[in-house]
């Protein structure tokens, strides 16, 4: 597979480009590239290029840019993962898996039975370790799009900033509010709001402002999952109930 650099400050006319420290440093100390070898590089905003690189002096690595590259397609549904923060380093896995899913942003929530304080997330690395996360996942995957990763937030804050067409509040089988909220997934918004809460799951009163924002509360099944794995079955079963699914 051709090797993918993240160049936000990428023009879209230019001929040349200097790569960001971070990127420099793979190519010379993990590909080891040499003057000519080919790559590819993309802004994170949708666009990418064929590239080889053209010097390797000090810590500078500059590229010279070829034809547009049509990268990954990007899903018709621009969903915003809404996910509590887990403890350990679960989140990582997360936000690494559902940039690969596709997902246009997420955003992180304390929500009312998170383990981790509030505080001790805003004195953490934990936002910028999620971010760059989420770049290696969209080089990894074939994206050119870096879907952004919001400051952690709360529930009713994150209710009230995410516009959607359609909302989606995961909750258990046993949760009273499947019985509470009829109301049915929309066949093919253009956005959506999907929130998934943390190991103890939601409080009632976190599921009934989810359900009064009009979100439609839905469970996977009989079985309680882990917190951790609950996005990446949700969004299977979100990408194939709005046709993503390509037979």
């Amino acid at each position: 597979m051709m090797p993918r650099l993240y160049v936000p400050s990428l023009a879209p006319g230019a001929r040349t480009a200097a790569l960001p420290p971070d990127e420099a440093d793979h190519v010379r100390r993990v590909l080891r590239a040499r003057v000519g070898s080919p790559v590819r590089v993309f802004d994170g905003r949708g666009a990418e290029r064929e590239a080889r690189v053209d010097s390797l002096e000090g810590r500078t690595v500059t590229v010279v840019l070829g034809d547009a590259v049509a990268p990954a397609r990007e899903c018709r549904v621009s969903v915003t993962l809404g996910v509590a923060v887990l403890k350990g380093e679960k989140t990582d896995a997360v936000v690494r898996d559902a940039v690969m899913m596709g997902v246009a942003a997420l955003q992180p929530m304390l929500t009312d039975r998170s383990d981790l304080p509030p505080a001790a997330v805003a004195r953490g690395t934990r936002l910028d370790r999620w971010r760059r996360i989420a770049v290696a996942s969209a080089k990894q995957c074939g994206r050119a799009v870096v879907p952004e990763v919001f400051a952690p937030s709360s529930l009713p804050e994150c209710l009230a900033r995410h516009r959607r067409d359609a909302g989606v509040v995961l909750v258990e089988p046993s949760s009273e509010g499947l019985a509470r909220a009829r109301r049915p997934v929309p066949r093919a918004p253009a956005s959506a709001l999907v929130l998934v809460g943390p190991e103890g799951g939601w409080t009632r009163g976190e599921v009934d402002a989810a359900v009064a924002s009009g979100c439609a509360a839905v469970t996977l099944g009989p079985r309680t999952l882990r917190a951790d794995a609950v996005p990446v079955v949700a969004l299977g079963v979100l990408w194939h109930y709005w046709g993503e699914l390509i037979v």
